[in-house]
């Protein structure tokens, strides 16, 4: 129900207002000064003023004029037996929503205040909008490799030096792009986003560089590309080792001549961007396998940014899951949830192939699932469809360690020592188990090829004839 408050030195006015808009629902309260009137603005919140203009001791244009310093988006509508077109413009000026003459007609009064309060909330919701579409998370954790990130974004970020941000899916490096871009000289201008990977191959080059009407078939009207768009700002290029060889070309040539052609132009087109580059691909073995140029490689990789897995970084997973907690309970309009200590263990535990994202998602599904305090239990039951098998897979490791490797636990001198060893020996079974099909195992893992490939590497398994 929306709440008005009515300002009028005249007592007949206030009642007439009060009873008209009580019998339309709205809930009204009223003062007979403009002083007053100020403290209730200030205490409570209305979602709309209806002040009369000539009253004793503050006038009603010094009212609008003071509340709006307070409450910027709060609607005024003016009342006044003396109005005049001059005194209309001046209210108006002032911020006022809209003028009403004495005795005000009833019809006028209800269309007028509806439209003010519609006009109120459609400012509101913009602004909430706003701040969601412009929102930049912050990039959380207190891990070395983070720090690093953080330091070498402030570094990087106010020079137009190119940058390549590499990791596996959902670890972060779209955040990556957007803080360099915040951080940067450009902040002011635009930053824009292709995903190469969704955007068919024979269309890329229209996406990127724009089209002249008559191009092609269905090229109806000239479009301009996201190169031109993002004049003067920054290009976030992500999936970059999914482009097309035709549209690396193109690419390579914008980025050494800072100029480019529509599709079916002979123009050339001077542009002034930023190109962030990003991508869960090793590109120089699609370089080895014919699938990326050298010439593009080098060009994009000046400044080169890994975003580790979540694995990685398992001690940055309670702040990240106290930041996702927060953030999805107040969308949702929940309390804020806790989250106790064994259940925070239980999620650093856990295989993360899906990174910073799967966790959000993880987060969002046990706020909705649990009680007020998410449990060790609500992380096994309901956190991750495959959490029992993952940790029963820790107790399965943990006799294998025991009994057959006949090891014992004093081997390792941390948690994260023991962990790596059980991973290695696992993906080195899997692997062995599919004659190193790397594609298969990945797979059956459950992982990304481009992750498994890291881990080959990491704990430097090679394969034996």
């Amino acid at each position: 129900m929306a709440k008005l408050l009515i300002i009028d030195d005249e007592r007949s006015i206030r009642s007439t207002l009060r009873e008209i808009l009580e019998y339309e629902n709205y809930e009204v309260d009223d003062i007979d000064n403009g002083i007053d009137g100020l403290e209730l603005i200030k205490k409570n919140h209305y979602d709309l003023v209806l002040c009369d203009i000539k009253m004793n001791k503050m006038d009603g244009l010094e009212v609008l004029e003071n509340a709006l310093k307070q409450k910027p988006d709060l609607p005024f509508v003016m009342i006044s037996g003396h109005g005049t077109v001059e005194t209309a413009i001046e209210a108006s000026k002032k911020g006022a929503f809209d003028f009403i003459s004495k005795p005000p007609d009833l019809n006028r009064l209800l269309i007028t205040v509806r439209n003010a309060l519609d006009r109120g909330t459609l400012v509101s919701e913009t602004k909430v909008l706003k701040r969601r579409v412009n929102k930049t998370h912050e990039i959380l954790g207190n891990s070395d490799s983070i720090v690093k990130i953080k330091e070498t974004i402030a570094r990087v970020a106010p020079t137009d030096a190119r940058v390549l941000v590499t990791g596996a899916n959902g670890s972060g490096k779209e955040l990556v792009a957007r803080w360099l871009h915040e951080k940067s000289n450009r902040a002011n201008a635009p930053l824009i986003e292709v995903n190469c990977a969704a955007i068919p191959s024979e269309l890329i080059e229209s996406e990127l560089f724009g089209h002249e009407k008559g191009s092609f078939t269905s090229a109806v009207k000239q479009r301009i590309g996201k190169f031109e768009l993002a004049n003067n700002g920054t290009l976030f290029l992500d999936e970059i080792g999914d482009m097309s060889l035709s549209a690396q070309a193109k690419v390579l040539r914008a980025l050494q001549e800072h100029k480019i052609s529509r599709v079916g132009g002979e123009k050339e087109i001077e542009v002034n961007v930023r190109v962030i580059a990003a991508t869960n691909k090793n590109l120089l073995k699609e370089i080895e396998d014919g699938n990326f140029r050298m010439d593009l490689y080098h060009r994009l990789n000046v400044i080169n940014i890994h975003v580790p897995n979540l694995n990685e970084r398992t001690e940055d997973i309670p702040l990240i899951a106290q930041s996702f907690l927060e953030e999805i309970c107040t969308s949702y309009g929940l309390p804020v949830k806790q989250i106790n200590d064994a259940a925070i263990r239980t999620l650093q535990n856990l295989a993360w192939t899906g990174n910073i994202r799967e966790l959000h998602n993880m987060i969002e599904r046990l706020i909705i699932l649990s009680d007020k305090i998410i449990t060790e239990k609500d992380v096994i039951n309901f956190a991750n469809p495959a959490a029992d098998t993952n940790i029963g897979f820790t107790k399965l490791a943990e006799n294998t360690l025991a009994n057959d490797f006949e090891l014992g636990y004093n081997k390792f001198s941390n948690f994260q020592e023991y962990k790596d060893f059980t991973e290695k020996e696992f993906i080195k079974y899997k692997l062995e188990k599919n004659s190193w099909n790397v594609s298969k195992t990945a797979d059956e893992i459950e992982i990304q090829r481009s992750h498994l490939y890291s881990k080959i590497e990491k704990f430097g398994l090679k394969r034996t004839e």
